[in-house]
């Protein structure tokens, strides 16, 4: 595909609220709202078939959820009608939809095929991204063989990557699902907290000769990265005798200031770019993926890749009412915008997936959380949902009791895998039976005359009772593979865009992190400053940094 990106400057809006099928959809609510699970499919007996997808190996059984036909109807209608796919196209043509910051949005850029056009302004960026994981596979290469060796001369054996936000959570979260399939020899540690704790127990056990740091910072000025980083030099070298050349052998950089990265004491030669076109929370998949090559080899991350553009191609060409992403996107916005649903939980039955949630909650969050359309308008409608979980079976004996029992409601996404990484006896049959029992038990629950039919004493009926009508999706896979895990990464990306573009919102830009960070860099000096310093906050805010100078100096 080649198209020449275009900026949008305050698109023309038709709000939601003047939609017909918006309008359809409020009637329509009104309708179902308290119909139950059980009647649904005890009027359909063929609906746990029908309600179903899919794509790129990956199963979704949407059935128990509050909708009929004609809500899949009305759902698909809003996706049409809110020009959901010309913004897909605008997306993967390399339009410039990010309109607050003149940006194109090109993660799909990232896995797209060697060959591939994709134009910003006037130049293919692909044999770009080759150029990037070309380098990115000779430096993994090196490091794995032990061709490339620490200032001493020793092998690398631990690889350290400093990073935060998008630079840490994708990496850590694609380091623990792999695992599997990573090099046991080597150690694999993740840096991202300001806080000093962070650093001091990721180094603890670790020899500087054959450490490794991985500096992850687009501007290589982020506040907390470049602390870690500067702590993380200051470390190498009292390892390593002091020598500023060491720098060179035991820090890399992914980055695109060749400047500061230069200053710092690293060989631009192993400084690996990336472009402003590619957000920090879609970014695993490019150079900051470097700790992911090099814990599970070249071929795996390939295989990533593949999976990640596979289900590119799929939110791309395939009709909404079998998209995946388009389908878990437009019941995320029934649920958030008709029943009032305030959170979404993620429920990964598989414990290598055990970040997973809180890879997705700065996804979701971090895209979605917005207040404003993309015309400056106030929304007047709720966006972003939380997004939180836990692997099971874990979740089962911690917050399952909420979503069974308690009065919020909760769509959940079951994630499962047909086959295990790790065969012991019968654990699998009984991970997956969990999963199976907690989708049932959430759509059909247990009415007061079937606990009474158990010989429940009658003033215990209540306590026993599980309203049921909780709606989930359940994701059935066949194995956690490096390409499934690209697949389902871009599944939950691409259903973060389907709602971002309903909602006619930014869903690639994050102002909202800037204020506190502007103010952190204010209050930094205030805190460390050897007199007492005029404060002009708050009077909350000077009375606490007033305490903590006072706690500091009595240390």
């Amino acid at each position: 595909m080649v198209t020449a990106a275009k900026a949008t400057k305050g698109p023309r809006l038709t709000p939601l609220a003047k939609l017909d099928v918006w309008k359809a959809l409020q009637s329509h609510y009104k309708q179902v709202k308290g119909v139950h699970l059980r009647e649904l499919f005890a009027q359909d007996p063929g609906r746990g078939e029908k309600f179903t997808a899919e794509a790129a190996g990956l199963f979704l059984d949407y059935s128990k959820n509050r909708v009929t036909d004609e809500t899949m109807l009305l759902l698909v209608k809003l996706a049409e009608e809110a020009g959901l796919k010309q913004r897909i196209d605008a997306m993967f043509s390399g339009e410039k939809i990010n309109v607050t910051e003149k940006r194109a949005v090109l993660h799909t850029a990232l896995r797209a095929p060697r060959g591939a056009s994709i134009l910003v302004d006037g130049q293919n960026v692909v044999p770009g991204v080759h150029e990037v994981l070309d380098k990115m596979t000779a430096f993994a290469n090196r490091v794995r063989t032990g061709e490339w060796k620490g200032h001493t001369g020793k092998r690398i054996k631990n690889v350290v990557n400093v990073g935060i936000g998008g630079s840490d959570l994708g990496p850590v979260m694609a380091y623990e699902a792999l695992r599997h399939y990573s090099d046991r020899s080597m150690t694999f540690r993740f840096v991202s907290n300001v806080d000093g704790t962070d650093f001091a127990e990721a180094v603890q056990d670790l020899e500087p000769a054959e450490t490794l740091f991985i500096i992850s910072s687009k501007t290589f000025t982020t506040l907390e990265t470049m602390t870690n980083a500067h702590t993380a030099r200051d470390w190498s070298l009292l390892g390593l005798g002091g020598d500023q050349a060491a720098v060179a052998k035991h820090f890399v950089a992914v980055s695109t200031n060749a400047a500061e990265v230069s200053k710092f004491g690293i060989d631009i030669a192993n400084m690996f770019g990336f472009w402003d076109w590619v957000g920090g929370r879609y970014s695993m998949d490019s150079a900051i993926g470097l700790s992911t090559m090099l814990a599970i080899g070249t071929e795996n991350f390939q295989a990533m890749l593949h999976g990640f553009h596979a289900m590119d191609e799929h939110f791309r060409t395939a009709p909404f009412d079998r998209n995946l992403p388009v389908l878990m996107g437009l019941l995320g916005i029934w649920y958030a915008n008709f029943f009032g649903a305030q959170t979404v939980a993620v429920l990964p039955y598989e414990q290598y997936l055990k970040r997973f949630p809180a890879y997705l909650q700065q996804l979701t969050m971090e895209s979605n959380g917005k207040h404003v359309t993309l015309d400056g308008k106030q929304v007047t409608y709720a966006t972003g949902p939380v997004y939180w979980g836990e692997p099971g079976t874990n979740g089962q004996h911690s917050f399952y009791q909420l979503i069974h029992q308690g009065t919020n409601l909760i769509p959940c996404d079951f994630i499962a895998f047909g086959q295990t990484l790790n065969k012991l006896g019968r654990h699998h049959d009984m991970l997956i039976a969990n999963v199976f029992a907690q989708t049932e038990a959430l759509a059909f629950g247990k009415t007061a005359e079937q606990v009474k039919e158990e010989g429940t004493a009658a003033w215990l009926v209540p306590h026993r009772v599980f309203e049921g009508n909780r709606p989930s999706n359940t994701i059935l896979i066949d194995k956690l593979t490096p390409e499934v895990l690209g697949k389902l990464v871009a599944l939950y990306e691409h259903s973060v865009f389907t709602q971002g573009s309903i909602w006619q919102i930014n869903s690639f830009d994050q102002w909202g992190v800037e204020l506190g960070k502007a103010l952190a860099q204010r209050i930094v000096p205030e805190l460390e400053s050897a007199s007492d310093p005029v404060l002009n906050h708050d009077s909350s805010t000077n009375n606490l940094i007033g305490r903590y100078r006072r706690s500091k100096e009595a240390r």
